[in-house]
Order: structure tokens, then sequence, then C-alpha cells
């Protein structure tokens, strides 16, 4: 791999989106965590608020600040060649991702973001990990609440397994928390995506090596009630478990022939019917574009919850592992999933490709794949829980 003199480059980190909700959380976390001596920047395209949070920024006077326009591909790709590693909130990617996936690729610049837009994902697979792989570059997507507890908390249940043996995880996700303006519109894009999602996903498995001598699934179950953690499981139609089949496809540990499925667990039956009743009717809904716009104008982007709010809020996911003739229950828990800790897992990820020693890769990998061990620890020291619960 040839990573282009990258060491040479000004920054090591460069935020893009850091005055939206989530990018200025990162921002900020970023500014109390970072270690000494790390050069980055934060990059938008008003440089007026640009200054005005690195003045709020503690140490903000050592923080650089860069103009970046998603409809300016010549300063994405300027953005691209002054960093180690770029990290980007700006959403709906797939409407304002690609241009700067292109820049990294070609650069050999690590890119990473927060979507939970498979296709998105599929696409920037089948049109730009081929070059990334030329110029050394890593390009991880759904590096937030999307999918990083799912992703490295299969990971650690894996490595609790018995290895080169058929393993089964399942995953439970709870949670209480609320969302942002910029997460209602991706998600009210792709659920008015579905032929253009079904077509991107054909295309990526025409484009992907098949997998010679293991197998690697993630099926959606059905929905039932789940003993093992007391619970109703309903199927999770998020990026997540494609991210896990992604992560087991490429990492041996998770044996010859391994299989994932993705539930949020809800304790009362009738919270249950009514949750499924009301994404059908958003999902329905977001077929027709007036009524799309309409629910989009409720949320605007760069809007969210108080501090107050993201403080009481939390997350748990629990998987299930079996293999080998063994049982194992984890968790991966922590505070506010949407916001506080997603900004956390984002900030973390991006110092950890910045700065740690990791694994050789290159191309669109996963959070698991590219610094498995390495961010978990990070994690773990920042307060995310990691833990067995139980096994026999």
């Amino acid at each position: 791999m040839n990573r282009l003199n990258r060491a040479d480059r000004p920054y090591d980190i460069v935020l893009f989106g850091a005055t939206g909700f989530v990018g200025t959380l990162t921002a900020e976390y970023l500014a109390a965590h970072a270690p000494g001596g790390l050069r980055w920047a934060i990059a938008g395209r008003d440089a007026r608020r640009l200054e005005e949070l690195r003045e709020r920024l503690p140490g903000g006077a050592d923080v650089g600040v860069l103009r970046a326009e998603v409809s300016d591909p010549a300063s994405l790709r300027e953005l691209a060649t002054r960093a180690r590693v770029v990290a980007t909130t700006v959403g709906p990617y797939v409407r304002y991702g690609e241009d700067l996936v292109a820049a990294c690729a070609d650069h050999g610049t690590d890119y990473l973001d927060l979507t939970g837009e498979p296709e998105f994902v599929d696409l920037t697979y089948v049109r730009h990990d081929a070059r990334a792989r030329e110029t050394g570059a890593r390009l991880l997507h759904a590096c937030g609440f999307e999918s990083v507890p799912h992703d490295l908390g299969v990971y650690f249940t894996v490595r609790q397994l018995p290895e080169d043996v058929p393993l089964t995880v399942d995953g439970y996700v709870t949670a209480d928390a609320t969302f942002s303006g910029g997460t209602f519109a991706s998600a009210l894009d792709q659920f008015a995506r579905g032929r253009q999602l079904t077509a991107a996903a054909r295309d990526r498995r025409r484009h992907e090596p098949r997998l010679m001598g293991r197998r690697a699934v993630a099926t959606p179950g059905a929905p039932r009630f789940a003993g093992e953690v007391g619970a109703w499981a309903l199927p999770l139609p998020t990026v997540d478990p494609q991210i896990v089949r992604r992560s087991a496809r490429s990492l041996r540990r998770y044996g010859p022939d391994f299989r994932y499925r993705h539930y949020a667990a809800v304790r009362r039956l009738p919270v249950a019917v009514g949750g499924m009743a009301a994404v059908g009717a958003v999902v329905a809904a977001a077929q027709v574009p007036p009524v799309r716009r309409w629910l989009s104008g409720r949320l605007q982007p760069g809007d969210g919850p108080s501090a107050e709010k993201r403080a009481r809020s939390w997350f748990s996911a629990r998987f299930v592992g079996e293999g080998g003739g063994r049982r194992v229950y984890t968790e991966v828990a922590g505070g506010d999933p949407g916001y506080d800790e997603t900004a956390k897992m984002f900030a973390e990820a991006a110092l950890s490709l910045a700065c740690d020693d990791l694994p050789p890769t290159a191309g669109q990998v996963t959070t698991a794949v590219a610094m498995g061990d390495a961010l978990t620890e990070r994690l773990r020291r920042a307060g995310v829980v990691f833990r067995v619960a139980a096994s026999r």
C-alpha cells in the first residue's frame, strides 16, 4: 500500500461539518481529549461559524479552520490533500457524500463518516474501493451509534467463543433517546429510495469477491419473544447487520460458518406493535413527496435534543453468542446514543486511525476490521461498557 507521504500533511485529522449538531459535539470531544501534539482542524462552508466554534473550544487557538463545500469538488480535493484522516458529519450522504469519498480515495486519505445509509455504503464500495486499495486509503462508514456498538459488540462476543467452529450471534438493542433533524432527513431519504437501495445492493454483489471456503450471513429473523433477554424481538432494518456481515467476511476469527440477526428488544407487546405500526406509517408517508417534505420540515438539520435530555438518555446492546458447545451473553452500553456517545465513538475512531498502531488494511473496511481491539479499548477508557454478562 502506498500512503502517499501522508505524514507530511499539515493536519492529522480534519472534521468536516463541524458546525452541525453532531459536528459541534465531536469538535468539543476532540478539543477535550486529543493527545498533545495532535494537529487537527475544523472545516465547513461557513467561515464565520467555524471561527465562532474555534473560539469556544478549549485550546481553540491551535485548531485549524478550513473552508470546504459539498457543491465544490475542488475544495473537497484540497481538504483531502491536507489531512491524514477526514471525518465528515455532512449528510444525507447519498446526496452530499460521494465527492469527498472520491477525493480521499484518490489521495490516500483515511475517511470516516456517520452514515446509516446502505445505498451510500454500497455505491462507494463499487465506485471507490479499488482506488482506495491502490492508494492505501481506509474508507470507514457508520462510525457512530450506527454501527460501532453492534460491529464491535459482535467482535467482542466472537472473541469469547471457541475458534474454528460455526458461530451464531443475536443482537438485541434497547435505547431511550431522541434524534436530530439530520438523522430524520437521512431516514426519510432512505425510506423513499427503495428501488435505488435495491439496485445498489445488487450492483455490489456483482463486484464483491465470493467468500471461498467460509460462510458469513446476516439474516433478518422474524418477530418473536426472546426468552434469553426477556423481551419481544423485532427485526431492525438498519445498516448494522450489513456492517457485521462484512466484518465476518473479512476476519477468520468469526469461524467457518457465521450467522448474525439484529433486533430491537421491547418489553411490552403493545409498545412493540405500536412501534412497528409507526415505522410502517413513516415509510409509507416517505413515498409521497409533499408529505415527505412536510415531515422533513418538522426537524431542521442542525436541530437536536437538549443537553438535559441527552444526559437522561442511554442505550444497551445485548448479544447472545453460541458455538462449539458454549453460549455467552455480552453487553455494550453507554449514554445518549444518537449524539453524545456517537460524537465520542466518531472522535475516538478518528483518533485511532490517526494515532494507533493498526493492522494493515485499505479500501472500504469496517471498524472491527480496521481497528477492532484498539477502538474497543479506547471506548472502554472513555466510559462505554463492554462486558461479559454470563457464559456457560
